[in-house]
């Protein structure tokens, strides 16, 4: 099971119906947004992890979130807590472009993913580490993880938001990645 299938399980259809009003759309686009929501945050912290002092730092971070429950904290909790994994993760600048990316690619507003983004980053980072707990998962093995988690991803998809990675993170963008593709 992927993060994102056990993010789509914590929220249930109530959370995917609450999503979906938020961002102005149906059940199956919002469940399509959350896929690239959760792929681009487990790819901002597969980037991270590809240095090992990124994973020890990413590791570190995942203890603080073990056993926690973000599908039933408060809003201003999670979306602080998100919003501090998400400077972590993206950088600075990264939030704002991913959201942007995504609003783009989804045809949702972008506001309302700056408002998501940080609701579900929380959600990733505890299922994330309640896997590494339950496994007793290493730095090496937490960026192992991360790495099968993104190729679990749909290839237009993950081609797609391989493009918006890079673009986060400044690098060329793999030619495959500059369309759209059918997501």
């Amino acid at each position: 099971m992927t993060l994102n299938d056990e993010l789509l399980a914590g929220l249930g259809d109530p959370g995917l119906e609450q999503i979906a009003g938020m961002l102005g759309t149906d059940v199956a686009t919002a469940r399509t947004v959350l896929q690239a929501v959760s792929g681009t945050i487990v790819g901002g912290m597969a980037r991270n992890a590809e240095d090992p002092d990124g994973a020890e730092a990413l590791r570190g971070a995942l203890d603080e979130h073990v056993d926690a429950d973000p599908f039933n904290g408060d809003i201003a909790s999670l979306t602080r807590d998100g919003q501090s994994i998400l400077g972590h993760v993206l950088g600075g600048q990264g939030t704002e472009q991913a959201a942007a990316g995504l609003a783009r690619l989804a045809d949702v507003d972008s506001g309302m993913l700056m408002k998501l983004l940080p609701l579900i980053a929380p959600m990733i980072m505890s299922l994330l580490a309640n896997r590494a707990s339950d496994q007793d998962m290493d730095a090496a093995a937490i960026a192992e993880e991360l790495v099968r988690e993104q190729s679990s991803l749909p290839s237009d998809l993950g081609a797609v938001l391989a493009g918006l990675l890079a673009g986060i993170f400044g690098e060329t963008v793999p030619q495959q990645a500059r369309t759209q593709g059918d997501w």
